[in-house]
């Protein structure tokens, strides 16, 4: 009888075990369904809700929350070490609303952003100031590509799931943006050179959130951020979206995109890491940045370190962004599937509970101001940000590492390092979504 019964257990947990890292072959797009990561690799249901909602409120409600309110109607997350509200922060703010059925919080975030960050007249009409002190003036009037990004596909899933009579159209607003978003002539202000490098274009140009001939989304979509690519901004599945519930007759060109930016994600990771540069070419090849005054010279004879492309901040985000694009696509699953294996491979040979967040491309460490400080440090640090996009990638993965990631991020605390840095807002949103995709709460929202 013992022996039966140490043998059904053991059944069972082999069971368990495949089921956990058998990744699904179909995405949501097509079946509806969501896959509660953690749940599979053995989470109570109760306490993976209970989890995500102790999230959803560090960021949103807690001590540490980057989210606030102004007034009965407006309201605005915050890059508290750096004093500002980014389109980033505020469309992303949107993005977990939308998902989590947090109307009133959608509805402050989208009219702050209106009110303040978006233009309503000029030659960038319909874009949006990156960023902006905490009361609304601007800090900046240029966009960053991946807010119109994440703003377009909040306000459909919002027109999805709420409707367009409910105070704010939505979808209108929606629309609003892909309108704007069309290539159009503009003559740039004049401004001095980037930092040095190639001369100013003068004269009439044009600006375009997508590369007309590449069909890749541009780092800013104006002048010199025209030229090249972030791969964090890729988001396939955010196009699919567009394609199918924007209605403004460019259903083929939003698939297009969807299609290019996957097959430039091939190019611009490396297969021995699975990482990438911050930004790239749009053919997929490291984007040969300036070098900055202030920073160090290197050596004569000694190999060029481009300082300010390596796999850092930005980069954290494209593990997620690729899971996402699987659970909601599948559309490119071999791939996507050998990728999350590539990149947990790499970090599980610096250690899981080790791995910091800045790299070269090729796996070594950068050195001196090859670090991109944050929040006045200059430091490599075991960061929670990119703790939790790699654990995202679990999604994908079916060897037995993923699960070690898996419980990484389950136990890992948000709280102050050692020195006294704590980012809340990046580290935190990404923590966030990243619960998001592995309890199967980041979701196609499909009109109701």
């Amino acid at each position: 009888m013992r022996k039966t019964l140490i043998l059904a257990s053991l059944m069972m947990l082999t069971a368990i075990s495949a089921l956990a890292l058998t990744p699904w072959k179909k995405g949501g797009f097509e079946t509806g369904k969501y896959r509660n990561v953690f749940v599979d690799m053995g989470y109570k249901p109760a306490d993976v809700d209970a989890k995500l909602k102790e999230v959803f409120n560090d960021v949103f409600r807690g001590p540490n929350k980057v989210y606030f309110e102004v007034g009965d109607t407006l309201g605005y997350v915050s890059d508290i070490k750096n004093h500002d509200a980014r389109t980033e922060g505020m469309s992303y703010g949107m993005m977990i609303a939308v998902q989590m059925g947090e109307k009133d919080i959608f509805d402050r975030l989208w009219r702050w952003s209106k009110k303040y960050m978006q233009h309503q007249d000029g030659p960038r009409k319909g874009y949006f100031a990156w960023s902006c002190k905490t009361d609304g003036t601007r800090n900046a009037e240029g966009a960053a590509s991946d807010g119109e990004l994440y703003y377009v596909t909040s306000l459909l899933f919002a027109s999805n799931r709420w409707g367009n009579d409910t105070g704010i159209n939505y979808k209108a607003e929606a629309q609003y943006i892909l309108d704007c978003i069309q290539p159009k002539e503009y003559t740039p202000e004049p401004r001095p050179g980037f930092g040095g490098f190639g001369p100013q274009q003068t004269g009439p140009q044009k600006m375009y959130l997508i590369d007309p001939e590449t069909k890749l989304i541009t780092f800013t979509p104006d002048g010199f951020g025209q030229r090249f690519t972030d791969p964090s901004y890729h988001l396939p599945a955010f196009y699919e979206v567009w394609a199918k519930y924007a209605d403004d007759g460019r259903s083929a060109l939003w698939q297009e995109c969807a299609d290019k930016s996957r097959e430039f994600l091939h190019k611009a990771i490396n297969e021995q890491t699975g990482l990438n540069a911050d930004n790239c070419q749009y053919d997929g090849s490291e984007m040969q940045m300036p070098r900055f005054p202030g920073m160090q010279q290197r050596p004569q004879g000694a190999p060029r370190r481009m300082g300010n492309n390596n796999f850092r901040y930005d980069s954290w985000r494209v593990p997620m962004n690729i899971a996402l694009d699987y659970e909601w696509s599948c559309a490119d699953r071999e791939w996507q599937q050998r990728y999350g294996e590539t990149i947990q491979n790499f970090f599980y040979s610096q250690g899981v509970d080790k791995f910091v967040d800045q790299y070269r491309v090729d796996g070594s460490l950068p050195e001196g101001d090859e670090i991109l400080q944050a929040g006045g440090f200059r430091k490599l640090r075991h960061s929670i940000g990119l703790v939790a996009t790699v654990a995202a990638a679990s999604v994908m993965c079916s060897h037995d590492k993923s699960k070690e990631f898996v419980d990484a991020l389950w136990n890992a605390k948000h709280v102050p390092f050692d020195d006294g840095y704590f980012d809340a807002y990046y580290d935190g949103l990404l923590r966030l979504f990243a619960f998001m995709h592995l309890s199967g709460n980041y979701r196609v929202i499909t009109p109701k």
